[in-house]
């Protein structure tokens, strides 16, 4: 439901991909297609590439330059337009470091410390791991609030992020006694917001996995994601004509998702097609329909990345735009806050 004070905002829709390594196929199901497909409506659609939370932990610099456009291309050949969203590097628009600091007041210590990506990123080793680790969720919030966006894209590991987020906001409208920040509300739909591992159905799918095999990345050829779902772990039992019969089988649940998304059919209709085959017959069509849909976006992938300077010109454009939306909106958090401006 609708948070009543959002209304007096203009509809603006903001999320973003990190960097950080190769992406696959569960950013594209759970967040470029939306992406994509979420433009043209009412609301507003700022994408970024959040390269700042990248540096979070150590990154290559010309491994890291080539991410960011690598993932600038993901985007585009995903079917984000950047003449009807504003796409944009995060490190360009300094009104989100800018909006981080800010939000380093208002956030609270203990808030940090209780994010479960923290927690797992720096498992016991919180004394040695990154400032910007802990203050993470600080420029996330930024991110989302320096455009007064009203809803965010996010898939359910994000969930944390966005209520903190949400917090940041109502206690800085609190304390200054204004309404100066939406409460943005979390856009968690589809059936595959999260894709899980192809080799344990209990985790998601990562670019960080050490297992190439446990995903499927944008770069895959044909062949490769073919035999990537050959080899995906699965079980020996039937498919059922339900996915209540699917709830103690995590791998096979996964692939009836993974097809659903991709052909834009609930998962009770993939499996009234497939109810009573096994495996050795639902991998060669999940297959043929990962290639249908994957294939196109590899190769519109590799056409934008054989042209670097232009992807450089679409994301400095971007970013033109993004900070014309960004800059009045920290201009006027730092009045509000009570600092000064003598500088025109």
């Amino acid at each position: 439901m609708s948070d009543p004070i959002n209304a007096s905002f203009r509809p603006r829709i903001f999320s973003g991909i990190q960097p950080s390594g190769g992406l696959t196929l569960g950013n594209y199901l759970g967040a470029l297609k939306r992406f994509a497909a979420l433009q043209g409506g009412e609301a507003e659609t700022i994408y970024c590439i959040v390269d700042l939370h990248a540096i979070t932990v150590w990154q290559d610099p010309d491994a890291l330059r080539n991410r960011i456009r690598e993932a600038a291309a993901a985007f585009m050949a995903a079917g984000v337009d950047p003449a009807r969203s504003v796409l944009f590097n995060q490190s360009q628009v300094s009104a989100h470091a800018e909006m981080a600091w800010l939000f380093n007041t208002v956030a609270r210590v203990g808030w940090m410390y209780r994010m479960t990506q923290f927690k797992d990123k720096a498992g016991k080793n919180t004394e040695n791991v990154s400032l910007g680790l802990l203050a993470y969720p600080a420029l996330m919030a930024a991110d989302i609030l320096t455009y007064q966006a009203t809803a965010v894209p996010v898939g359910e590991d994000q969930k944390q992020h966005l209520e903190l987020t949400r917090d940041i906001a109502a206690k800085f409208n609190h304390d200054y006694k204004v309404n100066h920040f939406p409460i943005p509300e979390p856009l968690i739909e589809g059936v595959a917001t999260r894709v899980m591992s192809l080799r344990d159905g209990s985790r998601k799918m990562s670019k960080s996995d050490p297992s190439d095999a446990s995903r499927i990345n944008l770069t895959d050829d044909a062949d490769t994601i073919a035999q990537k779902i050959r080899k995906a772990r699965t079980d020996a039992d039937p498919l059922p004509g339900q996915m209540d019969g699917l709830k103690d089988r995590p791998e096979a649940r996964n692939l009836v998702n993974i097809y659903a998304a991709l052909a834009d059919q609930t998962p009770d209709q993939v499996l009234a097609r497939f109810e009573g085959q096994g495996f050795a017959s639902f991998k060669p069509a999940l297959a043929e329909i990962a290639v249908q849909v994957l294939s196109p976006i590899t190769r519109r992938m590799s056409e934008y990345m054989a042209d670097p300077a232009q992807i450089d010109r679409i994301l400095a454009d971007g970013a033109e735009r993004a900070d014309a939306i960004a800059r009045p909106i920290l201009e006027r958090t730092k009045d509000i806050m009570g600092l000064l401006k003598t500088r025109t």
